[in-house]
């Protein structure tokens, strides 16, 4: 398979995965292993979210422009914005902090990957079956010391196969987020965090980038964008009805296979 079929698959996969708490990240990491793609960097699995977050700034306007015009007038417009920024704070310290190790050691551990991806699946399945009684009904109205521990525990994202909608899921789920809630919590702090991200990943990396990546890049960022729409408009109507058990199944075979392949070619470090 060539370079641009390449960059398409990721960029469905990237756009599929981004808001379900399966870790994108972790699933285009262990695609790129295992099928060869090259990435200079990594730069591609990073700048292509810009995609995905595009696909939630879309699915959201409405709601985000009546947020925008109540700035001026609305207290609880003026609380939600600075819930997500509350949210968003610690994920730049620690980014901005562990960078070089995040992209340079624990993106090329694909074991840790695996691992990750097991572990969080089993967290899901317990968590989607035993968390407490739900309190917050509202993602748009949450305390602002709920949002501060909200995006401590999104800091855990930082290592890859841990998924930042599944660490921001489960921990809003644990204390008192109503499911459909906390997906839509994960989805606003999805837009300053993958922003932030790219934004980063693209200075640091304006180096490595060429004008062959960048058409990889486009592709990806496009089909993202797209794959991304359909999850966001679905994904609340699936939750409501079915929680979250089936994506920590799906953590677990996905991962489970990952490990034993990387097993099978000789432990896979690197």
């Amino acid at each position: 398979m060539d370079q641009w079929a390449l960059a398409a698959l990721l960029g469905i996969l990237e756009g599929l995965t981004e808001f379900i708490p399966v870790s994108s990240t972790g699933h285009l990491l262990l695609a790129v292993h295992f099928l060869g793609f090259d990435s200079p960097g990594r730069t591609f699995e990073v700048v292509i979210q810009l995609g995905a977050v595009l696909a939630v700034l879309t699915v959201y306007a409405g709601r985000l422009m009546a947020v925008a015009r109540g700035l001026g007038h609305d207290p609880a417009a003026r609380r939600f914005v600075v819930s997500v920024l509350v949210a968003f704070l610690p994920a730049v310290v620690v980014g901005v902090l562990a960078h070089d190790l995040i992209k340079t050691v624990l993106f090329e551990t694909p074991v840790l990957i695996a691992v990750m991806l097991i572990l969080g699946g089993v967290v899901l399945l317990v968590v989607d079956r035993r968390a407490p009684p739900p309190r917050f009904s509202d993602a748009q109205a949450l305390p602002l010391g709920l949002a501060l521990r909200i995006g401590l525990i999104q800091c855990l994202a930082m290592i890859p196969g841990v998924s930042r909608s599944g660490a921001t899921i489960v921990g809003a789920l644990l204390m008192g987020v109503e499911k459909r809630a906390a997906a839509e919590f994960s989805f606003f702090l999805s837009m300053p965090t993958m922003l932030g991200a790219f934004a980063y990943d693209l200075w640091k990396s304006r180096d490595l980038l060429d004008a062959s990546a960048m058409g990889t890049i486009a592709v990806g960022f496009a089909l993202a964008f797209v794959s991304g729409v359909l999850v966001v408009r679905g994904l609340l109507a699936w939750l409501s009805s079915h929680g979250y058990a089936v994506f920590g199944w799906w953590r677990i075979i996905v991962g489970s296979v990952a490990l034993g392949a990387l097993i099978w070619q000789g432990g896979g470090v690197g």
